[in-house]
């Protein structure tokens, strides 16, 4: 299995196609920002926005390669977890709603994977929209594929 490499002009990764953030451009530098906040608030490390919708990266390349750098530490946190750590409690402030809110760590974790997939699926509308093939995004796709069968197995 092979990745398709759709390529798209600047100005339409930066043309607002309808999803929540509008652009491309946006909506990579929400999820991006979404999860420095996240992790933040899970780890109490790193930096953070103030707003969800700020523009982390002006380019392509330089939000690629921090990207790549919070899902490493996306992993290696995830990788550290413990069932106690998942049963404990922690506190957080939301950026919409500055109100703390105490909870069990496992429900507020598993928004943060979702949340991932949701604007991920609006790029893959957005890319489509820009012309692009409807490629294939269903995990069991990808865990069917050589590369990533181990992580299924």
């Amino acid at each position: 299995m092979s990745i398709k490499r759709l390529a798209i002009s600047a100005t339409q990764y930066r043309e607002n196609k309808g999803a929540f953030f509008g652009s491309l451009h946006a909506t990579l530098n929400h999820v991006l920002a979404a999860d420095r906040i996240w992790m933040k608030r899970f780890t109490g490390t790193g930096e953070a926005p103030s707003k969800l919708d700020t523009i982390l990266f002006d380019t392509f390349a330089d939000l690629s390669a921090a990207r790549t750098a919070e899902d490493n530490r996306i992993v290696t946190w995830i990788a550290g977890l413990t069932e106690d750590a998942l049963a404990g409690r922690f506190t957080y402030t939301p950026v919409s709603n500055p109100t703390p809110v105490t909870q069990r760590l496992a429900p507020p974790l598993a928004h943060f994977f979702n949340h991932q997939t949701h604007h991920r699926g609006q790029c893959h509308m957005t890319l489509t929209a820009l012309g692009g093939p409807s490629l294939a995004l269903d995990m069991s796709y990808f865990l069917r594929a050589p590369e990533y069968r181990h992580y299924a197995d």
